[in-house]
C-alpha cells in the first residue's frame, strides 16, 4: 500500500470515530428519549437542535459556555437528565450537536 491511500484511510477515520461515539454517547445518555424523532412535547429533535446551534461553528469556546449554561439550568428549565450528564459527556455531546449532529 503506498503512502497516500494509507493518510486518506487514517485521516477518514480521525474524523469518523469522534462523530460516531458522539453519536452512541446521545443514545447511551437517552438523549433520544426527548429529542429523536419525533421529538417528545415541545422539546426540539436533534436536527433542529443542530440548526439552531450551527452558529456557534467555529467558536472554540462555544461548547463549554453552552455546556455550563446547560447544567447549570439557564439555557432550559432545570432538566434532570442535562444535570446528570458529567462536564466532559456535555461538552463532547455541544461539540457534536454544533457540528450537525450527524
Amino acid at each position: 500500500m503506498t503512502f497516500r491511500p494509507l493518510l486518506c484511510l487514517s485521516l477518514t477515520l480521525l474524523f469518523t470515530l469522534p462523530a460516531q461515539a458522539s453519536s452512541q454517547l446521545a443514545l447511551d445518555k437517552g438523549c433520544y428519549n426527548c429529542h429523536g424523532e419525533p421529538p417528545r412535547r415541545n422539546t426540539p429533535g436533534m436536527a433542529q437542535l443542530a440548526s439552531d446551534y450551527a452558529r456557534y461553528r467555529g467558536q472554540a469556546d462555544a461548547p463549554q459556555r453552552l455546556t455550563d449554561k446547560l447544567r447549570e439550568g439557564s439555557l432550559f428549565a432545570h432538566i434532570a437528565a442535562h444535570e446528570r450528564l458529567s462536564q466532559e459527556e456535555c461538552i463532547t455531546l455541544m461539540r457534536w450537536i454544533i457540528e450537525g449532529a450527524k
